[in-house]
C-alpha cells in the first residue's frame, strides 16, 4: 500500500480529534476547554508538516538516487592530506626521538 500525505494527514486528524481516553471532559484546569482545541490543532499542522516534508525527501531521494555523493577528487585530497600529516608527525616524532639527549641540555 501507498504512503501518501493525504493517508498521513486523515489518520494525523483522526487521532488528534478522538480521545484514547473516553472523555473530551477538561481536567478542571481553569481556561483549559478553550487552551484543548488550539493544542490539538497546533500538534496537527506540525505533523502534518513533518509528514509531508519526509514524503517530499524520499521522493526527491528516489528521483535523484546519487545526490550527496563524495566525488572521487575529494576522497584523493583527504586521503592524501591524511597521509601528508601522519608523515609529517612521523617524521618530527623520529627526528625528536633522535635528537632527544642532544635536546634535552637547552
Amino acid at each position: 500500500m501507498k504512503h501518501t500525505a493525504a493517508r498521513t494527514r486523515r489518520a494525523v486528524l483522526h487521532a488528534a480529534t478522538h480521545s484514547h481516553t473516553g472523555t473530551d471532559k477538561p481536567l478542571g484546569q481553569p481556561g483549559r476547554e478553550r487552551r484543548g482545541p488550539r493544542t490539538r490543532a497546533r500538534a496537527n499542522h506540525a505533523a502534518i508538516r513533518l509528514a509531508t516534508r519526509v514524503q517530499e525527501g524520499l521522493q526527491e531521494a528516489t528521483r535523484r538516487p546519487d545526490r550527496g555523493d563524495i566525488s572521487t577528487t575529494t576522497i584523493i585530497i583527504w586521503v592524501a592530506a591524511v597521509t601528508g600529516s601522519a608523515l609529517v608527525a612521523g617524521t618530527i616524532a623520529v627526528v625528536i626521538a633522535k635528537y632527544n639527549g642532544t635536546l634535552s641540555g637547552l
